[in-house]
C-alpha cells in the first residue's frame, strides 16, 4: 500500500462523488469492469489521482484544458516527478483524446497493463 496523506481523503471522496464527464466516461465505460482492479481519485503521497492500478504501478491523470498554462504544466511536471520517484507509472490522457479517441485510449491502457504483467490479468 502506498503511503498518502490522510487529510487528502475527505477530498478525494468529494472528487470521487463529482467526477468530470470524462472521468465518468473513463470509469463507466472501461475501467470500473476492467479485469485488472483500478480505483479512481486515490490518494497516493500527497496527491490525489485521477485513476490508479496498483498491480500494474499505474496512474492515469485526465488533463483539461487548464493543464495547458505554463504554470500547470511545471506543476504537472513536478507531480509527475514525484510519483515516478515513487516507482510507478504515470499515464496522462487528455479529455480530448477522450472524447475523439476513446477507444484507442482504452486500447492504449490495456497495453500499458499489459506490459507490466504479460501473463495474467487477475
Amino acid at each position: 500500500m502506498k503511503e498518502y496523506n490522510k487529510s487528502n481523503i475527505p477530498l478525494a471522496r468529494t472528487l470521487r462523488k463529482n467526477m468530470t464527464p470524462w472521468e465518468r466516461k473513463l470509469w463507466y465505460k472501461f475501467l470500473r469492469t476492467y479485469p485488472v482492479r483500478f480505483q479512481r481519485q486515490k490518494a497516493i503521497g500527497n496527491y490525489i489521482v485521477d485513476f490508479y492500478c496498483a498491480k500494474a504501478r499505474l496512474i492515469i491523470e485526465l488533463d483539461g484544458n487548464n493543464h495547458y498554462y505554463e504554470k500547470q504544466i511545471e506543476k504537472d511536471n513536478l507531480r509527475t516527478k514525484e510519483l515516478e520517484s515513487m516507482n510507478l507509472s504515470v499515464l496522462r490522457v487528455t479529455n480530448l483524446e477522450i472524447n475523439r479517441n476513446f477507444r484507442e485510449v482504452c486500447e492504449y491502457i490495456d497495453y500499458i497493463v499489459n506490459k507490466s504483467f504479460p501473463q495474467s490479468k487477475d
